[in-house]
């Protein structure tokens, strides 16, 4: 695995699904983490995975790590989880924005409040943790800002297919696409400074607790995505140098390497 000795990593929705794969590859490979979401042992979620689990799972591998819980709607605990990553490591060299809240209710049906929270935790906020640590990783002339996407991003054929006819993830979408589209922006930013921005998809379905709680897939799909492919094509773009990616979006099996190609293999 390439090695990240002696960065640090924040990852925000860390608690469970892929988060909290990409954390302990992070970990693995060598980094120090910052891990954030609102579920931790003390104050549970309604689905699997806590904070306190992926803080388990992290020093497993003799990794540091700072569990900072928040809410990433809230603007002082996003400036909260920058200023506990800086006090206890003194910076931030990987920003990884993969949380996310969906509801999957056709657009034409979503509520404006909805619709406004599922565009401040994955768009918003993502931006504002990009501002907060931007300008310091700009001023060591390195850093790396990675934006968890989805292929919902891309637009839906017309005539639409049985499940895109349906609308259930047009507001999903929607936020993913301004995300790529804000990972672009940023890339251009950074380029000359040495920062690198990109996006990541699963080239799959992956079955997440979220994913399984809204009965998209059960948790034993054959066909599901193992979200190791993320975590592995995670840790490669954050560990490359500004020219080779920044600035694309790409998908997990094109970037994963071994994994990815036994998966295929498997299912072919």
């Amino acid at each position: 695995m390439t090695s990240l000795d002696g960065r640090v990593a924040l990852v925000t929705g860390a608690s469970r699904g892929i988060g909290a794969a990409i954390a302990v590859a992070m970990a693995e490979a060598g980094a120090s983490l910052v891990v954030t979401s609102r579920s931790t042992a003390d104050t549970p979620g309604r689905l699997p995975g806590t904070l306190d689990e992926t803080v388990a799972a992290i020093e497993a591998h003799g990794a540091a790590v700072l569990a900072v819980p928040a809410d990433l709607t809230d603007l002082n605990d996003r400036e909260g989880i920058v200023s506990a990553a800086t006090d206890r490591f003194g910076r931030v060299d990987i920003l990884v924005n993969n949380a996310a809240v969906t509801y999957f209710t056709p657009g034409a049906q979503l509520s404006r409040a909805r619709a406004a929270l599922m565009f401040e935790v994955q768009v918003m906020a993502p931006l504002h943790l990009s501002q907060l640590v931007m300008p310091e990783m700009k001023r060591r002339g390195a850093g790396w800002i990675l934006n968890i996407s989805s292929g919902e991003a891309k637009d839906p054929e017309i005539p639409p297919s049985r499940f895109n006819a349906k609308g259930t993830t047009t507001v999903y979408g929607m936020c993913k696409s301004a995300l790529e589209r804000l990972t672009s922006g940023l890339a251009a930013e950074g380029f000359n400074h040495g920062v690198s921005v990109t996006a990541l998809r699963p080239g799959g379905l992956v079955a997440t607790p979220g994913v399984v709680f809204h009965g998209v897939m059960t948790p034993d799909d054959p066909g599901a995505e193992d979200p190791r492919l993320m975590a592995q094509a995670a840790v490669r773009l954050c560990s490359s140098p500004v020219e080779l990616y920044s600035g694309g979006v790409y998908e997990s099996t094109d970037l994963a390497g071994t994994l990815a190609a036994t998966t295929r293999e498997s299912r072919e």
